[in-house]
């Protein structure tokens, strides 16, 4: 069900572009990408798709061009029309050892540059144009003097409220609960391990600290994730801390639940021999670091200030830091949910019995919803069990993986991408919303034409997945022809996203009478692969409200969007003595107005402003013939695989097939017809039909394929064989 990740490499001073690679509307775009290079990770943004030997310094149309790493990898630049405009010393560079990701947006001029796997997240760079381009749509993938890998490659919509749109982290939206939404969504922000720092929270662990024995809470999973504590015993609720300090307790605890710390050269030590003496070992070791820096120069202290301490992997400003950017030991951690040990909740799967034996601080760690659950006075808040119903056993699974280590981990099976859609599913009914925005990259980063029915079905529920609706509903737009005839998955979409698709502006499509099909199709949820002329054959025997039923309204308002003026004028008379014609009035008149248009009204002037006599894109491949010889013939292109690698032989590559009047020899060679080196040697030899003697060789190019010519403004379809004889 789902597609292969995609990698493509661009040679030095070359450009990649890539038909789906295109904005929707023009000025107004984000791509997002994988890149692996060592300098000069390069995206043009264009009014007109350039060619693979385009390069930006030769430009004189418009454009844009971002440049990240450029001078071997220093700056940051942006380019308009060829003159630098930004020129940012250390920001967005490139990774010449592993793929990095970043994004960039265009918004009426403003340019916006963020990296990591969420588009609109973590901006590290935005310039606005004084004089925007409105009109870019197109983008290449470029470089400057060394290859440059790129993969998962993706062009997004932008929204109204795009720069918030992957912080949506509640299930849904709640009529009347606006302000309540934006309030929660504000406090996510700002959600983490610090906020269960001290807490009575969930708390299952006491420290009794100093001889006024002050109470401190703690969580018994959280310590035991980071250290060795002294909780070997399933009632040892409380751990004794006579001569140790509060500060000092402090700041270990601080430590572990937010990653840094601060305290006064003089408690240094102190703070590092509790740390050794519960094996808390990344703040033993900069404990002592700091301690032996202090020794070597203490100008690099000021006298009477606090030593700052950060955990190796920290990142200030990080919203979600667990378990990565803290002193966790993941694979402890795992164990402890895997054993159970210190759980305090119990999950329950209706027919599935106990599932799962957890901890609830972890949980309302990644959870508003569970930490609400847990800590209003819910039953659940202090019931140590929860029941759930209608939820897969294995995307709770994977689900509860991604809460003990923050990656989100999918076996590759056939299984896949239904697992996938299902743990985003779940992800967002528990507000789980790094996992939700893991599920959202990687369903956009594997989205196919196979896989866009299922997934589209998926999410058009969902409020929150706006822009993977969007996207699926531009990706099966632009591969209309397969989407409507590999398979019968889109008779079950419903109304609003068909109907989306068939009005897409990016719509490609080999012929209007492939619309007219789908369409049909659709309405009467046909269960096998036809076209009208068997639907009319149908409608002899029966009557449109039997054969559409409820969809006969929504057949009546999408029928419009098929642009019955530009089809052949034999198909309009056929399709006009139709069983449709007579038994569909709205059918009876739009054939009726793409007859008038065609016989009498082509010429008229203004028609070509109107959508409805303006031709769609189309999915035919234009080959224009310059030379006997060249690289634009329709058997060259087949070698090549249709544009996707360098020339071989298309019979060899089972592209094609040939067959002669003569059968196979020295002489008839039919592999040696279609290389380039043909020689006049290789002929087919005659033989007799029809009383008639015959010399032919008959190439077929599939039936997936047609040659197409237009003759005095005349569309022909030839068959999918020709047979040109000699």
């Amino acid at each position: 069900m789902i597609e292969e990740k995609k990698f493509l490499t661009v040679a030095p001073f070359q450009c990649a572009w890539r038909k789906d690679l295109k904005f929707r509307e023009a000025g107004r775009g984000c791509v997002a990408f994988d890149a692996f290079a060592h300098n000069d990770v390069t995206v043009v943004f264009r009014e007109n798709v350039g060619s693979q030997h385009y390069h930006y310094k030769r430009d004189n149309s418009p454009h844009y061009t971002v440049i990240l790493g450029s001078h071997r990898n220093r700056r940051l630049k942006i380019e308009v029309d060829g003159k630098t405009v930004v020129d940012e010393e250390g920001v967005a560079l490139c990774c010449s050892s592993t793929f990095q990701s970043y994004w960039i947006s265009i918004y009426d001029g403003l340019i916006s540059v963020g990296k990591g796997r969420y588009p609109f997240q973590n901006l590290v760079f935005q310039w606005l144009d004084s004089n925007p381009n409105c009109s870019v749509r197109y983008v290449g993938l470029s470089c400057w003097d060394k290859h440059v890998g790129y993969r998962n490659v993706n062009v997004l919509p932008l929204p109204n409220n795009h720069m918030l749109l992957w912080k949506q982290v509640d299930s849904g939206e709640y009529e009347g609960k606006e302000e309540e939404l934006e309030g929660e969504q504000l406090s996510y922000e700002k959600w983490g391990l610090e906020n269960f720092l001290e807490s009575w929270e969930l708390s299952d662990v006491l420290f009794i600290v100093g001889k006024d024995k002050r109470l401190v809470p703690a969580h018994k999973v959280i310590l035991q994730a980071s250290g060795n504590f002294p909780l070997s015993l399933p009632n040892e609720d409380f751990i004794q801390l006579q001569n140790i300090s509060y500060p000092i307790l402090h700041a270990l605890l601080q430590y572990i639940y937010t990653g840094q710390t601060q305290i006064s050269e003089a408690q240094l030590g102190s703070l590092r021999a509790l740390s050794l003496q519960f094996e808390v070992m990344p703040l033993v070791r900069q404990c002592e670091e700091t301690a032996e820096r202090f020794k070597l120069n203490k100008k690099l202290f000021d006298s009477g200030k606090s030593v700052e301490l950060s955990y190796p992997s920290f990142q200030p400003h990080c919203c979600m830091a667990f378990p990565s950017q803290l002193p966790m030991n993941v694979k402890r951690l795992k164990q402890l949910q895997s054993t159970g040990d210190y759980s305090d909740i119990n999950i329950y799967i209706e027919g599935h019995g106990l599932v799962a034996q957890l901890h609830k601080v972890i949980l309302s760690l990644w959870s508003v919803p569970f930490s609400r659950m847990f800590t209003n006075g819910m039953s659940e808040s202090s019931s140590s069990e929860v029941f759930l119903s209608d939820v897969s056993p294995e995307a709770f699974k994977v689900m509860l993986e991604f809460l003990y280590s923050g990656v989100l981990s999918l076996e590759d099976s056939v299984e896949f991408g239904t697992l996938l859609l299902q743990v985003l599913l779940l992800a967002d009914q528990f507000g789980v919303t790094h996992l939700y925005q893991e599920c959202c990259k990687t369903l956009l980063e594997c989205l196919s034409e196979d896989s866009v029915c299922p997934i589209l079905q998926a999410v058009s529920s969902i409020p929150s997945c706006k822009l993977i609706e969007e996207t699926c509903e531009r990706k099966f737009a632009m591969h209309f022809d397969y989407c409507t005839t590999a398979s019968l998955d889109f008779i079950l979409l419903d109304e609003s996203n068909f109907s989306n698709i068939v009005q897409h502006q990016d719509l490609t499509v080999t012929s209007e009478e492939r619309v007219l099909n789908a369409i049909i199709m659709w309405g009467m949820r046909a269960r096998e692969l036809c076209g009208w002329e068997e639907v009319s054959e149908l409608l002899a025997l029966s009557t449109p409200d039997l054969l559409f039923k409820d969809r006969l309204q929504s057949l009546d308002d999408f029928l419009p969007f098929v642009r019955f003026p530009l089809m052949p004028h034999d198909l309009l008379k056929k399709l006009g003595q139709s069983n449709l014609g007579r038994h569909v009035p709205i059918f009876h008149d739009l054939v009726r107005e793409g007859i008038s248009y065609v016989e009498f009204e082509s010429l008229r002037p203004g028609n070509e402003q109107n959508l409805r006599f303006q031709h769609r894109r189309s999915s035919y491949k234009e080959l224009q013939y310059i030379s006997d010889g060249d690289s634009n013939g329709v058997l060259y292109f087949a070698g090549t695989s249709y544009g996707e690698h360098q020339w071989i032989n298309p019979l060899l590559a089972k592209r094609i097939t040939i067959t002669a009047s003569s059968p196979p020899s020295r002489y008839t060679d039919p592999k040696a017809l279609v290389s380039r080196t043909y020689q006049g040697t290789c002929f087919a030899g005659p033989r007799v039909e029809g009383g008639q003697i015959h010399a032919w060789w008959m190439v077929d190019i599939g039936q997936d394929h047609q040659r197409k010519y237009c003759n005095n403004h005349e569309t022909v379809n030839l068959q999918l064989s020709f047979r040109p004889e000699f």
